[in-house]
């Protein structure tokens, strides 16, 4: 009797790694979506300038935003800043027309933390399709 073995392991983690790449791919666009819905529009930049990247390196999904006014956006200025890392007392400041303006700073409008965190299941479930059917 002659029992043959065959290693098929690096065909299974070559699949295994595929499915986990589908998974980040639709999970980021998912959570790109809930962020573009979430954030604040006013002319429409920093919801266009919403996107998502995957790392193979890491096996991670990346949302954020290249606008630079976004983080102030999610987390918030002056005594608002999320953290109470924000200036704790309002200040003046001038606009570019030369007008005085003065503030306590913005409250935060989040959009990427729960566009991540408020959806968890759906997350899950996203995995689980790719590794089951994928």
């Amino acid at each position: 009797m002659r029992i043959d073995v065959v290693n098929n392991s690096a065909q299974v983690g070559e699949a295994f790694r595929a499915a986990c790449l589908r998974a980040l791919e639709r999970c980021g666009m998912e959570a790109e979506g809930y962020a573009k819905d979430l954030a604040p529009v006013d002319t429409g930049r920093l919801r266009n300038g919403i996107s998502h990247a995957v790392s193979e390196d890491e096996m991670a999904a990346y949302v954020g935003t290249n606008v630079e006014y976004g983080v102030y956006q999610e987390l918030g200025t002056g005594i608002y800043a999320e953290g109470g890392g924000g200036r704790p007392t309002p200040w003046v400041y001038q606009d570019a027309q030369g007008n005085w303006h003065w503030t306590r700073g913005n409250q935060a409008h989040p959009f990427l933390k729960p566009a991540v965190a408020d959806h968890p299941q759906t997350y899950r479930n996203i995995i689980e399709d790719e590794l089951k059917n994928g």
